[in-house]
């Protein structure tokens, strides 16, 4: 292995990454639009386009210490129709959209490369790429601490005077 085999693995993550935060924030924000807050949009941020939704700094902890973030979308509870089911609804749209992706790739890796027989690592490692990132987002943004989006799942089930 050469010196830059570390960068190279990690490069097979970039489209997963990509995908994951970009699908992930879209959903909070249509899941909001469609809750009565057009904060998102007003923002520009309903869009799946990842230079709305990618944090520079974010990304780059994200590929290089494993750990990072993106441009989080802004909401206003305030204006959903039901404040906490919107808050709720909104809090599941992003962990929910990371998994329909990992479900979607994993169907699409087991028809392309088990009933097809395509035979390509690259795109292979692509793919699982793709869906560990997503399967890993949705269950880090479940975890019930805060910014996360478990903490408002779970702020919005207390009583009135106990949420977040």
């Amino acid at each position: 292995m050469n010196d830059f085999s570390w960068l190279i693995d990690k490069l097979y993550y970039l489209p997963g990454i990509f995908v994951g935060l970009s699908f992930h924030e879209f959903a909070h924000a249509l899941a909001a639009y469609s809750m009565g807050d057009d904060t998102a949009k007003r923002a520009g941020r309903l869009t799946v386009d990842p230079r709305a939704h990618i944090d520079l700094f974010g990304f780059a902890a994200l590929l290089f210490a494993g750990f990072g973030w993106a441009k989080p979308v802004p909401i206003n509870p305030w204006s959903f129709k039901k404040r906490r089911t919107g808050t709720i609804i909104v809090s599941i749209a992003g962990p929910l959209m990371n998994m329909i992706i990992a479900l979607i790739t994993l169907i699409t890796i087991y028809v392309v490369f088990n009933i097809i027989g395509y035979d390509n690592d690259i795109i292979y490692r692509i793919f699982s790429g793709i869906f560990f990132v997503n399967i890993v987002l949705c269950v880090f943004n479940l975890i019930p601490l805060p910014p996360l989006d478990g903490s408002k799942i779970l702020a919005s089930f207390l009583p009135g005077n106990m949420e977040a």
